[in-house]
């Protein structure tokens, strides 16, 4: 891997969990101490992170981690309803029932320890990455997949918010079962009408959370798995 690319991953992960706050300042002097590696590999990561919307040019500071705003959220959300729920039908259209029978599998068992204190939470947001590209492939429209895909580099960000709320986690993982059901039975209209009780559920869920302060601060880390 080029030394840019390794730190462009790295960095954009810091950002996603949360590790990297809104308003924090990425120097290149101190990234390329900590990467080992020359300024020139650390502009280039930094301008893919601009590109990506997780960085900004701050005068007088320089490259600073973007903020989450709830007006952010809720524009997102408005574009991920649209793109999640043609992309449920399409997948019920053209699935392969087998995997998203798997998939409603796991996460019903996931679902059912989520509540469970010192779980790891990681396995979770892996499983929803995995129905996420399973939806993608299941689709076959590779214009609304790099739409997907540039939707999703943010609400992998805001996704983490819910992270200290195990109930709604475990809530969530049931939400994604009944998608993956209805998708494995090739049931269009269920499977539009269950993504959007989803959506529905997940926004309001960061509205009514103490996000406010989050989004100056970053979530409480007493639940970062």
């Amino acid at each position: 891997m080029r030394a840019s690319d390794r730190a462009y991953e790295a960095l954009r992960k810091d950002i996603v969990e949360w590790r990297l706050l809104p308003g924090q300042v990425l120097g290149e002097v101190e990234q390329s101490e900590r990467f080992g590696i020359s300024r020139t590999p650390i502009r280039e990561a930094l301008s893919r992170l601009t590109a990506d919307g997780l960085t900004e040019a701050h005068r007088g500071r320089g490259v600073v981690v973007s903020q989450v705003s709830l007006e952010d959220v809720r524009a997102l959300f408005e574009l991920r309803e649209a793109l999640d729920c043609r992309a449920a039908r399409l997948a019920a259209r053209r699935r392969d029932a087998a995997e998203f029978e798997r998939l409603a599998d796991e996460l019903e068992s996931v679902g059912r320890v989520l509540h469970t204190a010192g779980t790891d939470r990681s396995g979770y947001y892996e499983l929803v990455e995995r129905m996420d590209r399973a939806i993608d492939d299941a689709s076959a429209n590779a214009y609304l997949t790099a739409a997907q895909r540039s939707l999703r580099t943010h609400l992998a960000r805001v996704r983490k918010l819910s992270r200290t709320n195990p109930d709604r986690l475990a809530r969530a993982a049931t939400e994604h079962a009944l998608i993956a059901r209805a998708i494995a039975a090739g049931d269009e209209e269920l499977a539009e009408a269950a993504t959007r009780v989803h959506l529905a559920n997940s926004l309001h869920a960061v509205l009514t959370t103490p996000v406010r302060e989050w989004v100056q601060t970053g979530p409480p880390l007493e639940a970062t798995g």
